[in-house]
């Protein structure tokens, strides 16, 4: 019995004695693998004047624009104009056949004059006293109504040509010589392009950052390297309740004609004075649910090799508005901290760093596409 009591305890005694070993062999590795200093990148806050700009969305539409038609039915007799040409207000573009409505003119022209001539005769004869009054408000009738038939029968005719209502640019044309036209069929198509209106939604929060006059620039991206300038000329007095939106126009200058109606606009509006903020790289800052936060590099003395001992310290900040690759920092960074700008998902409180910014995030306030 007693042997096997030795046996035992000795047995107990081996297993926990190998178990505390190796904890004591994880624990010291832990430890080691939790100084191993990490690389990242860094750069320093600065203070930059910054900006602020309202950002929108929306498109582009002509100052005068229109699908051209006539009231009329007809066949096309003339064409007078050609595609993709710029014209003259008043400019003929297209002529019906009319010879029918023409005659019918010409007629009623004659009666007018004949009924012209009716009048003035009775009217010398009723000063001579040899015709009543009643003739001569017979006479004054006639007149009357035979001018309106022809008048009437004028603006037939003239509702058979088509003029261009203003001074533009002509689409496609639609239509062939010798084509019946129904009423409101389209011909072409006419759109003033200098200058060129921006219609965009901004949120309702954005109503007092903008007003009449204020400066604005445009963007496409058929044009990336392009901007283009203009002025807000009108904001719509009512808030969509849907949307909660205002619809805002700004007249943007088109001296080349290179914006089109119906093309999607980025619209940019300086809005204030600019303000020294803090500024850095977007990829410095880490979003989270319970606030956003930086890794900001401090140096704790010097390392056994006698350069600086750095490590990482969170430091929570209250982010601002963006402009390209920059974000704001409005609180909690002062200027010419160091923060780490790559590496931060190996990073925790006083983990020692190493920074290597032999590739460096981006941080351009007007970034530009580049295709490779």
């Amino acid at each position: 019995m007693l042997i096997m009591l030795v046996l035992v305890g000795a047995t107990l005694f081996g297993v926990f004695g190998f178990k505390s070993f190796v904890d004591g062999k994880i624990r010291e590795a832990m430890s080691g693998m939790g100084n191993v200093p990490q690389t990242v990148s860094a750069t320093k806050a600065v203070v930059t004047d910054w900006q602020q700009q309202v950002e929108a969305v929306g498109t582009l539409r002509a100052v005068k624009g229109a699908d051209l038609s006539l009231e009329l039915a007809g066949v096309v007799d003339k064409i007078e104009f050609e595609s993709g040409h710029d014209v003259e207000a008043g400019q003929v573009l297209l002529r019906l056949r009319n010879d029918d409505d023409v005659a019918k003119l010409e007629s009623l022209e004659a009666m007018a004059k004949l009924a012209q001539v009716t009048y003035d005769r009775d009217l010398k004869q009723f000063k001579a006293q040899a015709v009543s009054q009643a003739t001569i408000d017979t006479d004054a009738a006639n007149l009357k109504n035979s001018q309106a038939l022809a008048e009437q029968q004028r603006a037939i005719v003239d509702k058979k040509t088509l003029r261009a209502p203003f001074a533009g640019h002509l689409g496609l044309r639609q239509v062939d010589l010798g084509q019946y036209l129904a009423p409101g069929t389209v011909i072409v198509t006419l759109q003033a392009l200098t200058p060129i209106y921006a219609d965009f939604l901004l949120p309702q929060q954005a109503l007092d950052k903008i007003k009449v006059g204020q400066p604005v620039t445009a963007k496409v991206d058929t044009y990336p390297d392009r901007t283009f300038t203009g002025k807000i000329t009108a904001i719509n007095p009512k808030v969509d309740t849907s949307t909660r939106n205002v619809q805002v126009r700004a007249e943007i200058r088109n001296p080349d004609k290179l914006l089109t109606p119906g093309m999607y606009v980025t619209i940019d509006a300086v809005t204030g004075t600019p303000r020294r903020m803090v500024t850095l790289p977007q990829t410095a800052i880490s979003y989270n649910s319970y606030g956003d936060l930086v890794y900001v590099v401090e140096e704790k003395g010097k390392g056994p090799d006698g350069k600086p001992h750095l490590v990482a310290q969170q430091t929570f900040v209250a982010v601002g508005a963006t402009r390209g690759d920059q974000v704001s920092i409005t609180k909690g960074l002062k200027e010419g901290a160091m923060v780490v700008t790559g590496g931060q998902m190996k990073l925790r409180n006083g983990v020692p760093v190493v920074i290597n910014n032999t590739v460096v995030p981006k941080d351009d306030p007007d970034p530009k596409p580049v295709d490779h």
